[in-house]
């Protein structure tokens, strides 16, 4: 994979904090995506004619665009160079969020999803990809990955809230929102992404694949972020129809009912590299599987809620507890142990398993919640995910070495 040497990372403190936020700033438009479209659901399937199980698809085609670059997104950075593809990719994104707000057509909507999704596989990566070369292992690589990932949740909680209000005016300007964003991060990156050596070869795709299938803690991350991610997406997804069609509820009363869903997190996070380094990252993404398991468990005993505080609250609550203990923790199981040459492999793949989680998810929650068998078959098939959750972080295989 290429090499960071024409131009290296910043040396100096200060240089690396604005690498830092630069490159952190995709997860922060990665998570503004999925919530900035979360609230506005209803409103999008009531003007484009769409069914519950249809709508779901302005959700899970980003994560879908996001999936399909797998195989696709590792080569290009190869042939291409991180920094290339990082600042090739921004404008289609930036593009594609215009398009997405102007469309009267749900199919042109869903597939500027998709093309964001896409454009997300390619510049996501990098960032964590860059972090785990650019900053020493031990407790300063804890604190940059603790920064990259606090950016991930306040995008989520500032999406939510921006969804609650842009929607009470027109849904069409979420999809818009976090082009802004983007363009400045286009903007900066110009200036601070690092330039790549002259592109070298790409690994073979399938042998680099198998050795990071065969590497324990990778696999057990990868797996435990997809069933985390799918299953919270999919009680919030459920949650929304259940707020607004059900309880009359408004897009901005329905964001904040959901802020003790993504708020905790931000406030964690400052203190996640502290957390991992007093318990580990086994332990705390045991307790984060476990509590989210929970979570669902809670939700599907309580049935048709009567009050927020006894019915939707407690599950909220417990499924947050999960990203609070595991979130910064399963980021940095993903990728230690990885030799860094494979981390620009190993990183898109870890990422891509965390949004297969909703590609799979959500149609199925979706189906399950229109098809006979109603909310309460759709929090059956979530409880069976999250268990799986559970499973694999408690197992604990043969570990062998990439």
């Amino acid at each position: 994979m290429t090499t960071l040497s024409s131009r290296p990372a910043p040396r100096t403190a200060a240089g690396r904090r604005a690498l830092l936020f630069v490159l952190a700033g995709n997860m922060l438009i990665d998570a503004l995506e999925v919530s900035v479209v979360l609230v506005a659901l209803p409103a999008m399937e009531r003007d484009l004619g769409l069914s519950e199980l249809g709508g779901q698809w302005v959700m899970s085609g980003f994560a879908a665009g996001f999936a399909a670059l797998l195989l696709l997104g590792p080569r290009l950075v190869a042939r291409w160079g991180r920094r290339n593809v990082y600042l090739a990719a921004l404008p289609v994104f930036i593009a594609a969020s215009v398009a997405g707000g102007l469309t009267d057509q749900a199919a042109v909507l869903v597939a500027t999803r998709v093309v964001k999704g896409m454009c997300a596989a390619l510049t996501a990566p990098t960032g964590l990809a860059i972090i785990s070369t650019a900053f020493r292992p031990g407790a300063e690589q804890r604190r940059a990955v603790s920064v990259y990932s606090l950016f991930g949740a306040t995008g989520f909680t500032a999406g939510l809230l921006c969804s609650g209000a842009l929607t009470e005016l027109s849904w069409r300007w979420n999809p818009v929102f976090p082009a802004p964003v983007a363009l400045v991060l286009l903007a900066a990156g110009f200036r601070l992404i690092p330039r790549d050596a002259a592109p070298a070869p790409a690994a073979p795709l399938g042998a680099t694949l198998a050795s990071l299938l065969r590497n324990g803690p990778f696999r057990r991350s990868a797996v435990c972020a997809a069933t985390l991610n799918g299953t919270y997406l999919g009680l919030l997804m459920l949650l929304v129809h259940r707020l607004h069609d059900q309880w009359g509820w408004s897009s901005w009363r329905t964001a904040l009912a959901f802020l003790p869903a993504c708020l905790p997190l931000a406030l964690a996070l400052p203190f996640a590299g502290r957390m991992v380094g007093r318990f580990g990252t086994e332990r705390l993404i045991r307790a984060g599987s476990c509590a989210a398991a929970l979570g669902c468990v809670t939700a599907l005993l309580t049935g048709t809620p009567e009050t927020y505080a006894t019915g939707v609250l407690p599950a909220l609550l417990l499924v947050e507890a999960g990203f609070v203990l595991s979130f910064a923790a399963l980021n940095l199981q993903a990728t230690a142990g990885i030799p860094a040459e494979r981390r620009a492999f190993a990183v898109p793949v870890y990422q891509t398993a965390v949004q297969l989680g909703a590609v799979l998810a959500l149609p199925a929650t979706a189906a399950a919640a229109s098809f006979g068998a109603g909310p309460e078959g759709a929090l059956a098939f979530l409880t069976a995910v999250s268990a799986t959750g559970v499973l694999v972080a408690c197992t604990r295989g043969a570990d062998a070495a990439p």
